[in-house]
């Protein structure tokens, strides 16, 4: 099969690339005598009324012959003398030889408006989680529906984070249903510094940034003292919370909300808890499942006149009252033999202070850690309510992909956990203009990975071991493939725009190399000499050839043990 989709990827793109050489040469009445897919023997020919259409053996390339004064050994009949591709307009022959290029450019658009079209439903515009610190902090609230952002309706949370990305620093009015009705919110997004993968390419975007997640946290509780109602009452960290006196609960802002509204009344609260079971059905393998548990939780009456209203007050409310708060902040997983176990962290702990900040959220305390990886930090947290302190580094991981690239990044072992919840999906309500607009973005934005890689190729800063050939391309149809046809489409896209760029090289021998030639005459108001064409042919297939062989050597290297294994199956 990985041959299969190899000669379906290969074939397409080569068609969709002399297609256009085709089309553009018909168009202005250049006579086309061949049109081939391949090189080598033919294995399919068809003769219509003035081209050959053919079919070849190798299907590493293709032509479009035209009829051509320097080429022909025969001399060109009288009728035909307007027709060879010397003959035609300057600006004729650069739109002839550019088309090919400039449809692999193109048809990726297609193909990822295609891919595009599968998003046929998003999450709504509810705000779920609002990040402390950020913009959005004390001016949206969990439950908030964005209705319209800097002046237009949205209905999906992309619409929002597309709206917002595009005012970083400025600032955004909101439309926002809270309770029932509708207000106005004023807010400006951070402007914060996106760094684009690949990594090695130091690309950065500026995006702005409210702080929002359309998901709720999930009514996964923490424990804050072993003193406290919740923990006298039998609940511990990471029980999930179902349901309170028989009334469901999946939210955590929900689960404070029930718990704040209590006046004293005893509670009836079931709980899922989970239970890791090591070495499990008879040694093979860990296991975690939940199980299912209940308490009653008794609280005093409240001193003072009514419940908390704003959400932080809630919060800050029902921890003081029960000794419950949401698990973001505890860890859940402490992989032993990391940095920071060797510092005294462990799995249930509860983070208090990175570098003596505190933390409020757990995606804060992993930014500060990625924005300070090198650096020497000192943590605290308490244990079963007692407090605690270590210092440790983050861990250093070097290692190379299988495109010789060399990467280095610092790793925070350890997990929490807590789940989340989100509103029903909503349907995209402009499919197809969504489609196409992100379809044209993505082939903008491969094509500027793509000119800067070659632009750090040529700097040194990405190995020429990164260079891949047919092999690779090969290995990346197969798999591809395999996976389904959204990602066979996405990597047929990715290849179509590296070889419209590589074609665009200027060396003589591909289309680059010709426009170059053209750009030349327009300047010098006549032809390059058949001579210099020439030999700037050869050069250019000496360069094209060496690259080739680059490729090939490199691609050997990377799959020379399993190509030592099949060497070794068939000779045994």
């Amino acid at each position: 099969m990985d041959l299969l989709y190899f000669v379906l990827l290969v074939s397409t793109l080569i068609f969709i690339h002399e297609s256009g050489h085709f089309v553009f040469a018909k168009i202005f009445g250049v006579k086309v005598l061949t049109f081939s897919l391949g090189f080598g023997p033919k294995i399919l020919q068809i003769r219509g009324r003035e081209t050959t259409y053919c079919i070849s053996l190798f299907p590493f390339g293709g032509f479009v012959k035209m009829l051509e004064e320097d080429k022909e050994a025969d001399p060109i009949l009288p009728e035909d003398r307007g027709r060879t591709f010397e003959s035609q307009a300057l600006w004729k022959r650069i739109l002839i030889v550019i088309a090919g290029p400039t449809m692999n450019v193109l048809f990726p658009m297609v193909l990822y408006t295609s891919v595009y079209l599968e998003d046929r439903f998003f999450l709504p515009p509810t705000v779920g989680a609002v990040q402390p610190g950020k913009p959005a902090e004390g001016k949206l609230l969990p439950g908030d529906v964005i209705l319209e952002a800097a002046g237009t309706a949205v209905s999906t949370f992309p619409e929002v984070q597309r709206i917002v990305s595009e005012h970083a620093g400025t600032e955004v009015v909101l439309q926002v249903r809270r309770e029932g009705k509708v207000i106005e919110v004023t807010v400006t997004p951070a402007d914060e510094v996106e760094i684009v993968e690949p990594r090695e390419l130091e690309l950065t975007e500026h995006v702005g940034r409210l702080g929002i997640q359309p998901s709720f946290f999930a009514s996964v509780v923490g424990i804050a003292r072993p003193d406290s109602p919740a923990a006298r009452a039998g609940l511990a960290t990471f029980d999930r919370i179902t349901a309170v006196n028989g009334k469901r609960i999946d939210r955590f802002v929900d689960l404070a909300q029930v718990l704040a509204d209590n006046h004293g009344e005893t509670m009836l609260i079931t709980y899922l808890r989970p239970l890791s079971l090591p070495q499990a059905l008879g040694g093979l393998g860990d296991l975690a499942v939940l199980e299912p548990g209940a308490v009653t939780l008794a609280l005093g009456p409240r001193t003072g006149d009514s419940a908390p209203t704003d959400e932080r007050q809630r919060e800050a409310d029902v921890l003081s009252r029960t000794g419950i708060e949401t698990a973001d902040l505890y860890a859940a997983s402490v992989p032993e033999g990391s940095s920071e176990w060797l510092a005294g962290l462990r799995a249930g702990d509860r983070i208090l202070t990175l570098d003596g900040v505190s933390e409020r959220s757990w995606r804060s305390f992993d930014e500060e850690l990625e924005s300070g990886a090198d650096r020497l930090h000192t943590l605290s947290w308490t244990r079963g309510g007692e407090p605690m302190s270590g210092s440790f580094k983050l861990r250093q991981e070097r290692w190379n992909d299988d495109l010789g690239q060399h990467y280095e990044e610092y790793v925070f072992r350890t997990t929490h956990w807590l789940p989340t919840d989100t509103d029903p999906r909503v349907k995209n309500p402009n499919l197809f203009l969504y489609a196409a607009r992100h379809g044209v973005e993505e082939t903008a934005s491969v094509v500027k990975y793509i000119v800067v890689g070659f632009a750090r190729l040529l700097e040194g800063r990405i190995s020429l071991a990164t260079v891949s050939g047919p092999i690779t391309m090969y290995d990346i149809a197969g798999e591809a493939g395999a996976k389904g046809t959204t990602y066979f489409l996405w990597a047929m896209a990715l290849i179509s725009l590296n070889l419209g760029i590589i074609n665009l090289l200027p060396i003589p021998v591909l289309d680059g190399g010709t426009l170059f030639f053209l750009v030349i005459e327009a300047l010098r108001r006549r032809p390059v000499t058949l001579r210099t064409r020439e030999i700037a042919s050869l050069v250019g297939m000496v360069v094209l050839v060496l690259l080739m062989l680059l490729a090939f050597k490199n691609d050997v290297e990377r799959r020379w043990d399993v190509i030592l294994g099949e060497i070794r199956e068939i000779f045994g």
